[in-house]
């Protein structure tokens, strides 16, 4: 199994955890809680934004 990075918080989800959301168009997320699927999905927040977000070195 690969490993995915979550949508929303760039965090890595373990294979058999998280959620993989597919839009009308055809590209798809994926959240490793649903706190990050709420604030992308429902509260429309950007990432950049939100203080709990951990930044990844490099970036």
């Amino acid at each position: 199994m690969e490993q995915v990075e979550c949508s929303f918080c760039k965090g890595d989800i373990e294979p058999g955890t998280g959620k993989m959301f597919a839009k009308k168009d055809g590209s798809v997320l994926y959240f490793c809680s649903s706190k990050c699927e709420n604030n992308m999905l429902k509260l429309r927040r950007l990432p950049r934004k939100a203080r709990w977000v951990t930044k990844k070195k490099g970036e």
